[in-house]
């Protein structure tokens, strides 16, 4: 649980904030009583992504621009004391067919952010990661120490942003901090991830669709995700260092689309679609956390069990149907 006296009047920005782990994350923020700041890329419509419909939206300053373009961000860093970058390019399938674009958000949007920290003289920096650095598991539970493993371009992108980020600790002595957290999920995201992709599908459809069943994943919900974040900008021990932030329990794809159906009371047929396969050297097997690290560090542990979090994120997928695409693969 995170102390308010801590971020009251702090001036934070978020990057990403209009995204699904980053409107959570600036929520909170202006909750604990933080000045809060968010960069969200400007599109010509003027998009708010999710901060659109929060009901703390007037109490955010918010700012339009892109962590590709380093005066962008610099404006945006001014005078923050805390940064929790989050802007990225995610889809996996997408990293694919445009990797430069990778490249130029993950890792020169990182840079960006990192030298306009070290220029403005930020006292704490949250990159933000991903368990997919690791790869397919080489032994479980996956600790820090785990090899990196680039099996996409997405992946080799946010390695590349990470040890960016540890050079500018080394070499500058930048207080950053890597955050990494394993398959966050809930309220919010969209049907590019798997638990809104079997949700929609069981909701208003008789089959489902998906891609590879016998891959696992360790689900985290958005909260304590969100929480992850706080303990580690929260704690002057873990500036330097990578922290995974996950719940050290995996299961199949095949096992929760059963999980969902239980919870949903439907019965669906489910169907491997091609199209949604990653290329075979490119899969990742397994992903199943070690927290240890930042449960010793901050005492963060997880709080929401997988079903506990599931039928949150059904409550709320089934209140937002509309605002899906529903059936269609989202790259």
């Amino acid at each position: 649980m995170s102390d308010s006296s801590i971020w009251n009047n702090r001036r934070v920005l978020v990057t990403g904030a209009g995204g699904f782990i980053g409107s959570h994350l600036a929520e909170q923020m202006v909750q604990l009583g933080a000045r809060t700041r968010c960069l969200l890329r400007y599109t010509s419509q003027g998009s708010l992504g999710w901060l659109a419909t929060s009901p703390l939206r007037s109490d955010m300053e918010i700012l339009h621009g892109d962590i590709r373009d380093k005066e962008s961000v610099l404006r945006a860093v001014k005078d923050a004391d805390v940064v929790f970058h989050l802007a990225a390019l995610v889809g996996i399938p997408y990293s694919y067919e445009s990797p430069r674009s990778y490249v130029q958000t993950n890792i020169e949007g990182t840079l960006n952010v990192l030298e306009a920290a070290r220029q403005s003289g930020t006292e704490r920096l949250i990159c933000t990661s991903t368990s997919e650095v690791y790869g397919s598991a080489l032994y479980v539970p996956i600790d820090e120490n785990h090899a990196l493993q680039g099996q996409s371009p997405y992946s080799a992108t946010k390695i590349g942003a990470d040890k960016i980020a540890e050079s500018y600790h080394l070499s500058f002595g930048l207080p950053v901090s890597i955050a990494r957290p394993f398959n966050a999920y809930g309220p919010r995201q969209s049907s590019r991830a798997v638990i809104p992709t079997i949700i929609t599908q069981a909701l208003a459809q008789t089959s489902v669709k998906l891609g590879n069943l016998h891959t696992t994943r360790d689900f985290n919900f958005v909260s304590d995700t969100v929480a992850g974040f706080l303990a580690i900008a929260e704690s002057s021990a873990t500036i330097g260092k990578t922290l995974n932030i996950g719940s050290g329990i995996d299961i199949s794809i095949h096992e929760l689309a059963e999980l969902i159906f239980e919870l949903t009371g439907t019965r669906c047929p489910v169907d491997v679609e091609e199209v949604r396969l990653r290329p075979e050297a490119s899969e990742v097997d397994r992903l199943c956390a070690s927290s240890l690290q930042l449960n010793t560090l901050t005492g963060w542990k997880p709080r929401v069990s997988l079903r506990e979090g599931l039928e949150r994120t059904i409550e709320w997928i089934g209140q937002n149907l509309g605002a899906y695409s529903i059936g269609s693969y989202t790259v």
